[in-house]
């Protein structure tokens, strides 16, 4: 599967998308509440297929829900049922069961297999209006969804799947392979004795973060000044958010260049999250690696995972000793079998890498199956 996003044009007729999207999220909280009453007075879960039902009788009785196809409605159906289903399933991990969402904060709506035709050029006929969006690229293979999604500042954008693209295969231009690590101080500690340092692009604008804030809580509830405070606000974040990924993309492309082969250890990002909070925000591990397999992916190089119990820190890379326990704190240690002093994030770095290319051909290397990040 490939993704692909593109802007609409600002235009009167983008009303009826806001509309559509509304009516979308009013169809959602609906069947949440009758996935609760449900619950309620059978203790057993709502069926997909018979919520699916009543709620297109439902539909044929409300103008307003109407404006939702009704593919886009199955669609809501589904997700609802896969997010309880994943509930059931992790619940003693900590996963919730999905709950209400402000109409003005639900996003988007999404058409399968009909509800939609390309009109070649930069023009897509949704429903009975013709829309125009930034063609940047081709749209190569079979469409198999269209989503319509509206970001916080109420913009919206075009998000296409599509099917039957040709991956080429892995080709082996620099012979390179290489481990990475992960750090909170240092963003990447390569095994060929480099290092690269994150931006921290939150910090530096957290002062404009702030005052945009602060300025947007003393504002009446309801005003006018409040929503114009918000969009200031959402801006300031959109800005931090858009050079950070700016960055993500620069750097998988210099890595995927020097590279065939990149090694990285799984990460606990929840985990991570509980125990540095904003600061493991900032840095977006997550992101960064969802660009990087999608760069990889197109140009034919492998992104390896090792196991994350793997005692890459603890392991000295001269010898294999491993150490009992190794503090956080603890940034550098001498081997007590070798004596060879090792720095905690390039010896895990070279660690990764030999584990990673020990994987190569067996089976175990994990390659994207994302869809692409834009």
């Amino acid at each position: 599967m490939k993704t692909l996003k593109f802007k609409l044009y600002s235009h009167k007729r983008n009303k009826y998308f806001k509309r559509t999207i509304n009516a979308a999220g009013v169809i959602y909280n609906h069947c949440i509440a009758l996935h609760r009453r449900y619950y309620r007075m059978w203790g057993k879960h709502l069926n997909c297929a018979r919520l699916q039902k009543h709620i297109a009788k439902l539909r044929k009785r409300n103008p307003f829900w109407q404006l939702v196809g009704s593919q886009a409605v199955q669609d809501i159906c589904q997700r609802i049922d896969k997010a309880y289903q994943l509930f059931f399933k992790h619940h003693k991990k900590g996963v919730r069961p999905p709950g209400f969402k402000k109409i003005k904060k639900y996003k988007s709506f999404t058409l399968k297999q009909a509800g939609y035709k390309f009109l070649g050029g930069n023009r897509v006929k949704i429903g009975s209006r013709v829309y125009q969006y930034w063609n940047s690229r081709e749209i190569e293979g079979t469409v198999k969804t269209l989503t319509i999604k509206r970001t916080p500042l109420g913009e919206l954008f075009m998000v296409v799947v599509v099917d039957g693209y040709s991956t080429p295969e892995v080709t082996f231009e620099t012979g390179k392979i290489a481990g990475f690590d992960f750090g909170l101080k240092t963003f990447l500690t390569c095994s060929e004795g480099f290092s690269i340092e994150s931006p921290l692009f939150l910090k530096a604008s957290l002062n404009i973060v702030r005052k945009a804030s602060k300025q947007h809580s003393k504002k009446q509830k309801g005003s006018n000044n409040r929503e114009q405070a918000r969009k200031h606000l959402a801006r300031c974040h959109e800005a931090v958010a858009n050079r950070r990924r700016n960055w993500f993309w620069k750097l998988a492309h210099k890595l995927t260049d020097q590279c065939d082969v990149l090694c990285f250890e799984t990460l606990n990002l929840k985990g991570m999250q509980q125990l540095w909070g904003r600061q493991v925000n900032d840095l977006a591990l997550g992101d960064f690696l969802q660009i990087l397999e999608w760069v990889a992916k197109k140009k034919g190089k492998q992104v390896i995972y090792i196991d994350p119990w793997y005692p890459s820190s603890k392991t000295c890379s001269c010898c294999g000793h491993v150490l009992d326990e190794l503090d956080l704190s603890v940034r550098r240690w001498r081997c007590p079998s070798c004596h060879s002093v090792n720095d905690r994030d390039a010896n895990a770095a070279v660690n990764i890498k030999m584990v990673g290319s020990s994987t190569i051909g067996v089976g175990d290397v994990r390659q994207s199956q994302a869809a692409i990040p834009v």
